[in-house]
Parts: structure tokens; sequence; C-alpha cells
């Protein structure tokens, strides 16, 4: 499993447009195949950063889902609304030991 993090900084007035466009397409996100799990968090000092935290099975299912026109669409919208460029991270949970 494989977790993606996605930083978003929109232009302040355009969070609403934003949260409306995460809304309506959440629920088919969570639903690609490979994807178990998708949240949408907020910056605690930043009214303006978001961050997607989600879970996929492998490399190949985040990569499927980026190819998708489902996807180009979505980002499409997404990315007019920014205030800078988005940073993502693609990281796995690592046992730790005592």
């Amino acid at each position: 499993m494989m977790i993606r993090i996605v930083k978003m900084t929109f232009v302040p007035e355009r969070v609403p447009e934003f949260l409306e466009l995460f809304a309506a397409r959440k629920e088919r996100i969570r639903n690609q195949e490979g994807c178990s799990h998708l949240e949408l968090l907020k910056d605690i000092a930043q009214d303006n950063v978001y961050f997607t935290y989600s879970y996929w099975d492998g490399p190949e299912y985040l990569e499927q889902y980026r190819c998708s026109d489902f996807f180009a669409d979505t980002w499409k919208h997404t990315k007019a609304l920014f205030a800078d460029k988005a940073q993502a991270w693609s990281v796995r949970q690592e046992v730790v030991l005592d």
C-alpha cells in the first residue's frame, strides 16, 4: 500500500469553488480501482492550503487513475484555482522498531 499526499494552495477567494468541486467528485475518486481511502485536510495556519490524503493499493493504481479522463478533467478545474504550484508525495508507512 502507498499513501499519496497532495498539497494545494488556492487563491483565497476561490476556495469555495474548490470545496464544491471536491464534494462533487470525492465519491468517484474514492471508488477508483485501487483507492481504499481519501480525505481532505485543511492547514491550520493558512485557510487556503489543503491536502488530499489517499491510500492506494500500489503505484500502478494511482497511475491508472492519473491517466484517466476523469482525473484530467478534475485536475484541469482544480489547477485553475491555484495560487501556487501543487506539491505531491508518495510514501509508505514504515515499521518502527523500539
